[in-house]
């Protein structure tokens, strides 16, 4: 498996996203429990959000944002996405 680090920045239409937030939190909550959101969170000034996830490789990556209310409704204006390899930390085992 593969960690992505994926950010987010939010469009203008706030009070959209605002509404569809509670169904991305029930999604990000769903990928939590499956042990494929690792961590995430918007940035504190609200612009935007990071997350890492864990995927088989891109495309499978690609399936599980594309499954997130926020990419349905169009709330996000820019996705950065970068594959990560974590080789010190919590997170790292053994």
């Amino acid at each position: 498996m593969a960690r992505f680090v994926v950010e987010w920045v939010f469009g203008t239409n706030r009070d959209e996203r605002l509404a569809v937030r509670p169904a991305h939190r029930e999604w990000a909550a769903e990928q939590a429990k499956q042990g494929v959101l690792l961590a995430g969170g918007p940035w504190a000034n609200d612009t935007g959000a990071q997350v890492v996830l864990e995927a088989a490789d891109r495309d499978e990556l690609a399936k599980i944002l594309d499954s997130d209310p926020y990419a349905s409704a169009d709330v996000i204006a820019e996705t950065r996405i970068r594959e990560w390899t974590v080789v010190t930390g919590a997170w790292v085992t053994g």
